[in-house]
Protein backbone atom coordinates (compact mmCIF):
# COMPACT_ATOMS: atom_id res chain seq x y z
CA UNK A 1 0.00 0.00 0.00
CA UNK A 2 1.33 3.35 -1.09
CA UNK A 3 1.28 6.34 1.64
CA UNK A 4 -0.96 8.39 -0.05
CA UNK A 5 -3.47 5.59 0.04
CA UNK A 6 -2.43 4.32 3.68
CA UNK A 7 -2.89 8.01 4.98
CA UNK A 8 -6.39 8.49 3.24
CA UNK A 9 -8.16 5.08 4.62
CA UNK A 10 -6.25 5.07 8.13
CA UNK A 11 -5.70 8.55 9.17
CA UNK A 12 -7.70 11.21 10.94
CA UNK A 13 -9.55 12.90 8.76
CA UNK A 14 -8.72 16.24 9.76
CA UNK A 15 -5.30 14.97 9.42
CA UNK A 16 -5.82 13.98 5.89
CA UNK A 17 -7.66 16.96 4.85
CA UNK A 18 -4.84 19.13 6.09
CA UNK A 19 -2.48 17.32 3.94
CA UNK A 20 -3.98 16.86 1.11
CA UNK A 21 -5.97 20.24 0.68
CA UNK A 22 -3.22 22.96 0.90
CA UNK A 23 -1.36 21.94 -2.49
CA UNK A 24 -4.76 21.34 -3.90
CA UNK A 25 -5.76 24.54 -3.55
CA UNK A 26 -2.44 26.06 -4.36
CA UNK A 27 -2.75 23.87 -7.49
CA UNK A 28 -6.17 25.10 -8.13
CA UNK A 29 -5.21 28.82 -7.69
CA UNK A 30 -2.47 28.72 -9.48
CA UNK A 31 -4.29 27.07 -12.69
CA UNK A 32 -6.95 29.90 -11.78
CA UNK A 33 -4.51 32.11 -12.77
CA UNK A 34 -3.77 30.87 -16.03
CA UNK A 35 -7.12 32.94 -16.90
CA UNK A 36 -6.67 36.05 -14.91
CA UNK A 37 -3.02 36.77 -15.61
CA UNK A 38 -4.49 36.49 -19.95
CA UNK A 39 -7.38 38.61 -18.62
CA UNK A 40 -4.15 41.14 -16.94
CA UNK A 41 -2.11 40.85 -19.90
CA UNK A 42 -5.01 41.79 -22.79
CA UNK A 43 -6.26 44.13 -20.40
CA UNK A 44 -3.29 46.29 -20.04
CA UNK A 45 -1.28 45.39 -22.94
CA UNK A 46 -3.71 45.51 -26.07
CA UNK A 47 -6.77 47.11 -24.62
CA UNK A 48 -10.37 47.39 -23.41
CA UNK A 49 -11.58 46.13 -26.49
CA UNK A 50 -9.46 43.24 -26.72
CA UNK A 51 -10.49 42.14 -23.40
CA UNK A 52 -14.03 42.46 -24.39
CA UNK A 53 -12.99 39.80 -27.60
CA UNK A 54 -11.67 37.71 -24.50
CA UNK A 55 -15.12 37.86 -22.53
CA UNK A 56 -16.64 36.28 -25.55
CA UNK A 57 -14.91 33.87 -26.36
CA UNK A 58 -14.45 32.56 -22.78
CA UNK A 59 -17.36 30.23 -22.73
CA UNK A 60 -16.12 28.77 -25.94
CA UNK A 61 -12.35 27.94 -24.30
CA UNK A 62 -14.17 26.45 -21.19
CA UNK A 63 -15.28 23.51 -23.65
CA UNK A 64 -11.68 22.09 -23.50
CA UNK A 65 -11.55 22.62 -20.26
CA UNK A 66 -14.70 20.73 -19.83
CA UNK A 67 -13.45 17.58 -21.89
CA UNK A 68 -10.27 17.88 -19.92
CA UNK A 69 -12.39 17.39 -17.37
CA UNK A 70 -14.64 14.69 -18.42
CA UNK A 71 -11.40 12.86 -18.82
CA UNK A 72 -9.71 13.78 -15.97
CA UNK A 73 -12.52 13.17 -13.45
CA UNK A 74 -14.12 9.99 -14.73
CA UNK A 75 -10.91 8.45 -14.88
CA UNK A 76 -9.73 10.07 -11.47
CA UNK A 77 -12.99 8.96 -9.75
CA UNK A 78 -12.39 5.50 -11.66
CA UNK A 79 -9.13 5.14 -10.49
CA UNK A 80 -9.42 5.94 -6.74
CA UNK A 81 -12.24 2.94 -6.54
CA UNK A 82 -9.95 1.05 -7.93
CA UNK A 83 -7.05 1.83 -6.00
CA UNK A 84 -9.33 1.46 -2.90
CA UNK A 85 -10.64 -2.23 -3.89
CA UNK A 86 -7.21 -2.73 -4.76
CA UNK A 87 -7.98 -3.94 -8.61
CA UNK A 88 -4.56 -3.74 -10.22
CA UNK A 89 -5.63 -5.43 -14.14
CA UNK A 90 -8.13 -2.32 -14.41
CA UNK A 91 -5.64 0.16 -13.14
CA UNK A 92 -3.50 -0.97 -15.93
CA UNK A 93 -6.31 -0.65 -18.95
CA UNK A 94 -7.20 2.65 -17.49
CA UNK A 95 -5.19 5.16 -19.05
CA UNK A 96 -5.01 4.11 -22.56
CA UNK A 97 -8.90 4.56 -22.68
CA UNK A 98 -8.87 7.95 -21.28
CA UNK A 99 -5.94 8.96 -24.12
CA UNK A 100 -8.65 7.35 -26.66
CA UNK A 101 -11.02 9.44 -25.31
CA UNK A 102 -9.06 12.36 -25.38
CA UNK A 103 -7.85 12.29 -28.87
CA UNK A 104 -11.55 11.67 -29.95
CA UNK A 105 -12.62 14.89 -28.02
CA UNK A 106 -10.10 16.96 -29.77
CA UNK A 107 -10.59 15.65 -32.81
CA UNK A 108 -14.10 16.28 -32.80
CA UNK A 109 -13.94 19.65 -31.19
CA UNK A 110 -11.07 21.26 -33.25
CA UNK A 111 -13.41 20.48 -36.21
CA UNK A 112 -16.48 21.75 -34.57
CA UNK A 113 -14.24 24.88 -34.08
CA UNK A 114 -13.18 25.91 -36.89
CA UNK A 115 -16.62 25.29 -39.03
CA UNK A 116 -18.55 27.07 -36.78
CA UNK A 117 -16.08 29.89 -35.36
CA UNK A 118 -17.74 32.81 -36.51
CA UNK A 119 -21.14 31.67 -36.51
CA UNK A 120 -20.57 30.96 -32.57
CA UNK A 121 -18.77 33.95 -31.60
CA UNK A 122 -21.37 36.16 -33.64
CA UNK A 123 -24.05 33.99 -31.36
CA UNK A 124 -21.79 34.97 -28.30
CA UNK A 125 -22.55 38.95 -29.66
CA UNK A 126 -18.80 39.75 -31.03
CA UNK A 127 -19.13 42.42 -33.78
CA UNK A 128 -16.86 44.58 -35.35
CA UNK A 129 -13.27 44.75 -34.02
CA UNK A 130 -14.33 43.07 -30.51
CA UNK A 131 -15.41 39.94 -33.10
CA UNK A 132 -11.76 40.30 -34.23
CA UNK A 133 -9.90 39.89 -31.17
CA UNK A 134 -12.16 37.07 -30.02
CA UNK A 135 -11.20 34.93 -33.32
CA UNK A 136 -7.40 35.55 -33.27
CA UNK A 137 -7.54 34.08 -29.59
CA UNK A 138 -10.00 31.20 -30.68
CA UNK A 139 -8.38 30.19 -33.80
CA UNK A 140 -4.81 29.56 -31.65
CA UNK A 141 -6.54 27.78 -28.62
CA UNK A 142 -8.09 25.38 -30.96
CA UNK A 143 -5.04 24.54 -32.36
CA UNK A 144 -3.42 23.97 -28.97
CA UNK A 145 -6.56 22.25 -27.66
CA UNK A 146 -5.28 18.69 -27.47
CA UNK A 147 -2.77 20.13 -24.63
CA UNK A 148 -5.60 21.73 -23.16
CA UNK A 149 -7.55 18.33 -22.45
CA UNK A 150 -4.73 16.00 -21.48
CA UNK A 151 -2.82 18.42 -19.75
CA UNK A 152 -6.09 18.82 -17.49
CA UNK A 153 -6.91 15.46 -17.29
CA UNK A 154 -3.41 13.90 -16.60
CA UNK A 155 -3.25 16.25 -13.67
CA UNK A 156 -6.48 15.26 -12.15
CA UNK A 157 -5.61 11.46 -12.34
CA UNK A 158 -2.14 12.60 -10.04
CA UNK A 159 -4.64 14.13 -8.00
CA UNK A 160 -6.63 11.17 -8.19
CA UNK A 161 -3.58 9.32 -6.23
CA UNK A 162 -4.10 11.74 -3.66
CA UNK A 163 -0.42 12.65 -4.50
CA UNK A 164 -1.67 16.46 -4.31
CA UNK A 165 1.47 18.19 -3.87
CA UNK A 166 3.08 17.07 -7.07
CA UNK A 167 0.18 18.04 -8.92
CA UNK A 168 0.41 21.05 -7.11
CA UNK A 169 4.39 21.45 -8.57
CA UNK A 170 2.81 20.43 -12.07
CA UNK A 171 0.64 23.52 -12.12
CA UNK A 172 3.22 25.78 -10.35
CA UNK A 173 5.61 25.28 -13.26
CA UNK A 174 3.05 25.33 -16.20
CA UNK A 175 1.56 29.10 -14.45
CA UNK A 176 5.28 30.33 -14.57
CA UNK A 177 5.99 28.85 -18.40
CA UNK A 178 2.59 30.41 -19.39
CA UNK A 179 3.71 33.84 -17.66
CA UNK A 180 6.53 33.72 -18.87
CA UNK A 181 5.65 32.93 -22.67
CA UNK A 182 2.35 35.72 -22.10
CA UNK A 183 5.14 38.18 -21.80
CA UNK A 184 7.94 37.36 -24.23
CA UNK A 185 5.13 36.88 -26.82
CA UNK A 186 3.23 40.01 -25.94
CA UNK A 187 5.28 42.78 -24.37
CA UNK A 188 8.30 41.72 -26.47
CA UNK A 189 7.39 40.09 -29.82
CA UNK A 190 3.62 42.29 -29.62
CA UNK A 191 1.43 39.44 -30.92
CA UNK A 192 -1.51 40.62 -28.70
CA UNK A 193 -4.52 38.18 -28.27
CA UNK A 194 -2.72 35.51 -29.82
CA UNK A 195 0.43 36.21 -28.08
CA UNK A 196 -1.96 35.53 -24.77
CA UNK A 197 -3.78 32.31 -26.30
CA UNK A 198 0.13 30.63 -27.62
CA UNK A 199 1.39 31.47 -24.14
CA UNK A 200 -1.53 29.73 -22.42
CA UNK A 201 -1.13 26.87 -25.16
CA UNK A 202 2.51 26.45 -23.86
CA UNK A 203 1.72 26.56 -20.57
CA UNK A 204 -0.81 23.34 -21.01
CA UNK A 205 1.64 21.74 -23.08
CA UNK A 206 3.98 21.86 -20.08
CA UNK A 207 1.35 20.27 -17.89
CA UNK A 208 1.16 17.40 -20.37
CA UNK A 209 4.72 16.69 -20.60
CA UNK A 210 5.11 17.27 -17.14
CA UNK A 211 2.90 13.92 -16.72
CA UNK A 212 5.12 11.80 -19.29
CA UNK A 213 7.78 12.48 -17.22
CA UNK A 214 6.18 11.41 -13.55
CA UNK A 215 5.18 7.98 -15.15
CA UNK A 216 8.46 7.52 -16.90
CA UNK A 217 10.30 8.35 -13.41
CA UNK A 218 8.58 5.30 -11.98
CA UNK A 219 6.67 7.15 -9.19
CA UNK A 220 3.06 6.36 -10.19
CA UNK A 221 0.97 4.17 -7.40
CA UNK A 222 -0.42 2.52 -11.01
CA UNK A 223 0.24 0.53 -13.96
CA UNK A 224 -0.09 3.86 -16.21
CA UNK A 225 0.90 3.40 -19.79
CA UNK A 226 1.01 6.51 -21.18
CA UNK A 227 1.91 6.35 -24.88
CA UNK A 228 -0.67 3.38 -25.16
CA UNK A 229 -4.08 3.69 -26.87
CA UNK A 230 -6.73 1.02 -25.51
CA UNK A 231 -10.55 0.48 -26.61
CA UNK A 232 -11.61 -1.40 -23.32
CA UNK A 233 -15.98 -0.82 -23.65
CA UNK A 234 -16.23 -1.26 -19.71
CA UNK A 235 -13.37 1.15 -18.69
CA UNK A 236 -14.36 4.01 -21.15
CA UNK A 237 -18.67 3.92 -20.06
CA UNK A 238 -16.61 4.17 -16.44
CA UNK A 239 -14.68 6.75 -17.54
CA UNK A 240 -17.77 8.84 -19.43
CA UNK A 241 -20.44 7.89 -16.64
CA UNK A 242 -18.38 9.49 -14.17
CA UNK A 243 -16.70 12.41 -16.07
CA UNK A 244 -20.23 13.47 -17.80
CA UNK A 245 -21.45 15.59 -15.21
CA UNK A 246 -18.26 17.80 -15.50
CA UNK A 247 -19.07 18.12 -19.32
CA UNK A 248 -22.64 18.85 -18.97
CA UNK A 249 -21.71 21.69 -16.35
CA UNK A 250 -19.28 23.22 -18.84
CA UNK A 251 -21.77 22.81 -22.37
CA UNK A 252 -24.16 24.21 -20.61
CA UNK A 253 -22.08 27.50 -19.07
CA UNK A 254 -21.23 27.68 -22.25
CA UNK A 255 -25.17 28.28 -23.18
CA UNK A 256 -25.08 30.06 -20.20
CA UNK A 257 -22.62 32.40 -21.46
CA UNK A 258 -24.37 32.68 -24.88
CA UNK A 259 -27.80 33.33 -23.07
CA UNK A 260 -26.12 36.51 -21.04
CA UNK A 261 -23.57 38.11 -23.71
CA UNK A 262 -26.34 38.19 -26.18
CA UNK A 263 -28.58 39.66 -23.08
CA UNK A 264 -25.87 42.69 -22.65
CA UNK A 265 -25.51 42.85 -26.23
CA UNK A 266 -29.41 43.55 -26.81
CA UNK A 267 -30.03 45.42 -23.49
CA UNK A 268 -26.26 46.84 -22.38
CA UNK A 269 -23.49 48.31 -24.23
CA UNK A 270 -19.77 47.02 -24.79
CA UNK A 271 -18.72 48.42 -21.08
CA UNK A 272 -21.15 45.80 -19.88
CA UNK A 273 -19.73 43.10 -21.99
CA UNK A 274 -16.56 43.81 -20.07
CA UNK A 275 -17.86 44.28 -16.63
CA UNK A 276 -19.26 40.61 -17.04
CA UNK A 277 -15.97 39.29 -18.49
CA UNK A 278 -14.22 40.96 -14.93
CA UNK A 279 -16.77 39.69 -12.81
CA UNK A 280 -16.65 36.24 -14.31
CA UNK A 281 -13.36 35.85 -13.94
CA UNK A 282 -12.95 37.44 -10.27
CA UNK A 283 -15.87 35.18 -9.09
CA UNK A 284 -14.24 32.14 -10.72
CA UNK A 285 -10.75 32.64 -9.10
CA UNK A 286 -12.75 33.35 -5.78
CA UNK A 287 -14.24 29.98 -5.82
CA UNK A 288 -10.77 28.00 -6.55
CA UNK A 289 -9.88 27.28 -3.03
CA UNK A 290 -13.05 25.21 -3.32
CA UNK A 291 -12.13 23.85 -6.67
CA UNK A 292 -8.89 22.51 -4.34
CA UNK A 293 -11.09 20.86 -1.79
CA UNK A 294 -13.18 19.37 -4.17
CA UNK A 295 -10.31 18.01 -6.13
CA UNK A 296 -8.62 16.60 -2.50
CA UNK A 297 -11.99 15.42 -1.91
CA UNK A 298 -12.08 13.08 -4.53
CA UNK A 299 -9.38 11.01 -4.19
CA UNK A 300 -10.57 10.46 -0.31
CA UNK A 301 -14.44 9.92 -0.90
CA UNK A 302 -13.05 7.33 -4.17
CA UNK A 303 -10.55 5.25 -2.47
CA UNK A 304 -12.69 5.14 0.78
CA UNK A 305 -15.77 4.01 -1.26
CA UNK A 306 -13.65 1.53 -3.02
CA UNK A 307 -12.80 -0.55 0.15
CA UNK A 308 -16.39 -0.10 1.73
CA UNK A 309 -15.41 2.29 3.96
CA UNK A 310 -18.85 4.28 3.46
CA UNK A 311 -19.10 5.91 6.75
CA UNK A 312 -15.58 7.46 6.17
CA UNK A 313 -16.38 8.41 2.52
CA UNK A 314 -19.85 10.82 4.00
CA UNK A 315 -17.50 12.39 6.77
CA UNK A 316 -14.66 13.22 4.25
CA UNK A 317 -17.46 15.28 2.55
CA UNK A 318 -18.53 17.17 5.49
CA UNK A 319 -15.12 18.16 6.40
CA UNK A 320 -13.79 18.61 3.39
CA UNK A 321 -16.67 21.04 2.14
CA UNK A 322 -16.51 22.81 5.51
CA UNK A 323 -12.84 23.83 5.40
CA UNK A 324 -14.16 25.09 1.71
CA UNK A 325 -15.94 28.10 3.37
CA UNK A 326 -13.03 28.49 5.70
CA UNK A 327 -10.48 28.98 3.20
CA UNK A 328 -12.64 30.81 0.62
CA UNK A 329 -14.03 33.68 2.57
CA UNK A 330 -10.74 35.94 3.02
CA UNK A 331 -10.50 36.90 -0.69
CA UNK A 332 -14.69 36.88 -0.60
CA UNK A 333 -14.35 39.46 2.11
CA UNK A 334 -11.86 41.50 0.25
CA UNK A 335 -14.13 41.43 -2.57
CA UNK A 336 -17.16 42.49 -0.90
CA UNK A 337 -15.82 44.89 1.12
CA UNK A 338 -13.58 46.93 -1.95
CA UNK A 339 -14.76 45.69 -5.11
CA UNK A 340 -13.08 48.63 -6.97
CA UNK A 341 -10.08 47.51 -5.44
CA UNK A 342 -10.69 43.46 -7.07
CA UNK A 343 -11.84 44.94 -10.41
CA UNK A 344 -9.00 47.45 -10.88
CA UNK A 345 -6.39 44.96 -10.39
CA UNK A 346 -7.78 43.32 -13.61
CA UNK A 347 -8.73 46.51 -15.74
CA UNK A 348 -7.50 49.67 -13.79
CA UNK A 349 -7.94 52.02 -16.46
CA UNK A 350 -11.85 51.89 -16.23
CA UNK A 351 -13.68 53.32 -13.33
CA UNK A 352 -17.29 51.33 -12.40
CA UNK A 353 -20.52 53.02 -10.84
CA UNK A 354 -22.45 52.18 -8.16
CA UNK A 355 -24.49 50.21 -10.31
CA UNK A 356 -21.86 48.39 -11.81
CA UNK A 357 -20.60 47.58 -7.84
CA UNK A 358 -24.03 46.70 -7.02
CA UNK A 359 -24.46 44.04 -9.32
CA UNK A 360 -20.61 42.62 -7.95
CA UNK A 361 -21.79 42.49 -4.69
CA UNK A 362 -24.94 40.72 -5.61
CA UNK A 363 -23.07 38.26 -8.14
CA UNK A 364 -20.45 37.48 -5.83
CA UNK A 365 -22.78 36.84 -2.65
CA UNK A 366 -23.54 32.88 -3.53
CA UNK A 367 -19.94 32.27 -3.36
CA UNK A 368 -19.98 30.55 0.42
CA UNK A 369 -23.05 28.78 -0.21
CA UNK A 370 -21.29 26.57 -3.61
CA UNK A 371 -18.91 25.05 -0.98
CA UNK A 372 -21.13 22.56 -0.29
CA UNK A 373 -23.04 22.82 -3.79
CA UNK A 374 -19.73 21.96 -5.59
CA UNK A 375 -18.14 20.14 -3.48
CA UNK A 376 -21.03 17.84 -4.10
CA UNK A 377 -20.59 17.76 -7.87
CA UNK A 378 -17.23 15.86 -6.98
CA UNK A 379 -18.35 13.97 -4.01
CA UNK A 380 -21.08 11.91 -6.26
CA UNK A 381 -19.27 10.66 -9.05
CA UNK A 382 -16.76 9.69 -6.24
CA UNK A 383 -19.20 6.79 -4.57
CA UNK A 384 -20.08 5.66 -8.41
CA UNK A 385 -22.65 7.86 -8.54
CA UNK A 386 -22.68 10.66 -11.48
CA UNK A 387 -26.41 10.89 -12.45
CA UNK A 388 -27.34 13.39 -9.58
CA UNK A 389 -24.35 15.59 -10.59
CA UNK A 390 -25.78 15.10 -14.36
CA UNK A 391 -29.74 16.03 -13.09
CA UNK A 392 -28.22 18.95 -11.22
CA UNK A 393 -26.16 20.40 -14.11
CA UNK A 394 -29.23 20.09 -16.63
CA UNK A 395 -31.61 21.28 -14.54
CA UNK A 396 -30.08 24.27 -13.21
CA UNK A 397 -29.42 25.44 -16.87
CA UNK A 398 -32.14 24.33 -18.81
CA UNK A 399 -35.14 24.67 -16.35
CA UNK A 400 -33.92 27.49 -14.43
CA UNK A 401 -30.87 29.91 -15.73
CA UNK A 402 -31.59 29.68 -20.00
CA UNK A 403 -35.14 30.65 -19.03
CA UNK A 404 -34.86 33.33 -16.58
CA UNK A 405 -31.68 35.39 -18.26
CA UNK A 406 -33.75 34.87 -21.77
CA UNK A 407 -37.12 36.59 -19.65
CA UNK A 408 -35.42 38.70 -17.19
CA UNK A 409 -33.80 41.50 -18.88
CA UNK A 410 -36.02 42.02 -21.00
CA UNK A 411 -38.33 43.20 -18.18
CA UNK A 412 -36.08 44.58 -15.29
CA UNK A 413 -32.84 45.33 -17.74
CA UNK A 414 -29.22 44.11 -17.23
CA UNK A 415 -29.17 44.07 -13.39
CA UNK A 416 -31.41 41.17 -13.33
CA UNK A 417 -28.80 38.95 -14.84
CA UNK A 418 -26.77 39.26 -11.26
CA UNK A 419 -29.90 39.02 -9.15
CA UNK A 420 -31.44 36.02 -10.84
CA UNK A 421 -28.34 34.07 -10.52
CA UNK A 422 -27.78 34.47 -7.08
CA UNK A 423 -31.96 33.51 -6.59
CA UNK A 424 -30.86 30.45 -9.01
CA UNK A 425 -28.03 28.94 -6.90
CA UNK A 426 -29.76 29.71 -3.62
CA UNK A 427 -32.97 27.60 -4.51
CA UNK A 428 -30.30 24.64 -6.35
CA UNK A 429 -27.98 24.64 -2.89
CA UNK A 430 -31.55 23.98 -1.33
CA UNK A 431 -31.95 20.89 -3.46
CA UNK A 432 -28.28 19.90 -3.31
CA UNK A 433 -28.33 19.24 0.35
CA UNK A 434 -31.47 17.42 0.09
CA UNK A 435 -30.19 14.84 -2.08
CA UNK A 436 -26.80 14.64 -0.19
CA UNK A 437 -29.29 13.75 3.11
CA UNK A 438 -30.95 10.81 1.09
CA UNK A 439 -27.36 9.76 -0.18
CA UNK A 440 -25.91 9.44 3.37
CA UNK A 441 -28.68 6.94 4.35
CA UNK A 442 -28.44 4.83 1.65
CA UNK A 443 -24.30 4.50 2.24
CA UNK A 444 -24.84 4.37 5.99
CA UNK A 445 -27.17 1.47 5.47
CA UNK A 446 -25.03 -0.05 3.04
CA UNK A 447 -22.04 -0.17 5.36
CA UNK A 448 -24.71 -1.74 8.02
CA UNK A 449 -25.80 -4.36 5.84
CA UNK A 450 -22.48 -5.04 4.40
CA UNK A 451 -21.22 -5.37 7.92
CA UNK A 452 -23.88 -7.70 8.73
CA UNK A 453 -23.20 -9.70 5.91
CA UNK A 454 -18.96 -10.04 7.06
CA UNK A 455 -20.42 -11.44 10.68
CA UNK A 456 -22.87 -14.19 9.07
Amino acid sequence: MNKEKELILNDNLWKVCCRLSLPAIIAMILYGLNVIFDGIFVGRLVNETAFAGLSIVYPLTQLSLGLGSLVGVGAGSYLSILLGNDDKEMQGKLLGNANLISIVATVVMILFGFIFMNPMLRALGAEGEVLSYAVSYYRVTLIGSVFWIIGLAYNMIVRAEGKMKTAAIMMGIGLIVNIISNYVLMAILKLGVAGAAWGTNIGMFVYALLFVIYCKSGKVSFNANVFTINTDRDVIKEIISLGMPSLIMSVMGIIQGIIILRALKAFGTELDITFYGAVFRIFNFSLTPIYGLMRALQPVAGINYGAKQYQRSISSFKIFSFVALIVMLPFWILSMISPSLVLGSMLPQVSFGAEYIFCFRVFMTIAPLLSVTMTAMTFWPSIKKGKPATLIGLGRQLFLYIPLMIILPRIFGIQSIYVGSLAIDVFLSIIVIFMLAQNFKELRELEVKETRCCLE
